[in-house]
């Protein structure tokens, strides 16, 4: 199993083109469970003015800046990910931020 911050191929046929991958961002000790904590990515382009920026970071994959629809967090069963294709957990500091200001606001 892929470990925290892996990247897959978003597997919903409705939104696929605007969000074509999905992060898992929950932590590998609880990767025993059958559902997982994913965030969209997209390519469109941010809003990038405070606090949108702390709450929809830019991230590179693939060589390709994405945004990180954090608002988009969502619950998924592990059997209905995608392909895994790789990871983003070079920026590891920018999503977990992006999770605590969605929660906290700070």
């Amino acid at each position: 199993m892929p470990p925290q911050f892996a990247v897959y191929r978003n597997q919903h046929r409705r939104n696929r083109r605007a969000f074509p991958f999905v992060v898992d961002v929950q932590t590998d000790l609880l990767k025993e469970l059958d559902t997982c904590v994913v965030i969209p990515l997209t390519s469109a382009p941010a809003l990038i003015e405070f606090p949108l920026m702390h709450l929809m970071p830019t991230i590179t994959f693939e060589g390709r800046p994405y945004v990180l629809v954090t608002p988009q967090l969502a619950g998924l069963e592990r059997a209905r990910l995608g392909p895994h294709v790789g990871s983003v957990a070079e920026h590891w500091h920018a999503i977990t931020f992006a999770v605590e200001f969605l929660l906290r606001g700070f």
